[in-house]
């Protein structure tokens, strides 16, 4: 019969991953209005660093709330709930050695506030800049629209404020520069952080 005292063994540690992975995890949460580009973003940086060898995760609205959050609505203490949610699954990623690319809106300084308690020291807080006006013109899901038409209530930038983020690791401002600038900037800034190698001589 198996027993722990005959077979003592620890539970495989964060460090232990990373080195098998060659990789720092982090998570690098993208953050901004509806329509400011932040799902895009988040699929291109996932292939960009695929190509340079890294293992990520992606986490949004789409995939937590197909599941693990399908038991959550709109209402304010709801999204609160999936944006705590999410930034533990995160953490717990990072535990094991994955590089996190998080894209919520996190629309108050409270809410980011917690995320970034929640993540510490591994937390990356990209602001994906963007003006109400522009994404509502990009509006694809026609969501801005419905809200307007009051179809949709407590609509982040329509009835529910949002709260720019205050001290941003990094600004990517999607307006102005184009989704390869948009990558090329977000690489440049994680790849030292995430770069196994680079780590290692420090």
């Amino acid at each position: 019969m198996l027993t722990k005292d005959i077979y003592p063994i620890e539970t495989l540690g964060r460090e232990q991953k990373e080195s098998l992975l060659q990789q720092k995890a982090r998570v690098i949460w993208l953050m901004g209005l509806s329509g400011a580009g932040k799902s895009t973003l988040a699929l291109h940086l996932e292939q960009a660093l695929y190509q340079k060898g890294f293992l990520t995760q992606i986490l949004d609205g789409d995939n937590l709330r197909n599941g693990l959050n399908n038991n959550l609505g709109f209402s304010e203490q709801d999204r609160l709930e999936n944006i705590r949610r999410a930034a533990e699954v995160a953490k717990l990623f990072v535990n094991c050695g994955i590089v996190v690319i998080a894209s919520f809106i996190c629309p108050t300084h409270a809410t980011q506030a917690m995320v970034r308690q929640i993540v510490g020291e591994d937390f990356i807080e990209i602001f994906v800049d963007c003006p109400l006006e522009v994404c509502e013109q990009r509006d694809v899901k026609g969501l801005y629209a419905k809200a307007r038409a009051g179809l949709i209530k407590n609509f982040t930038g329509i009835d529910s404020p949002f709260e720019p983020p205050q001290f941003p690791d990094l600004v990517v401002k999607t307006h102005l520069l184009s989704l390869e600038e948009c990558i090329k900037k977000i690489q440049e800034f994680v790849l030292p952080k995430i770069n196994f190698t680079d780590f290692q001589r420090i």
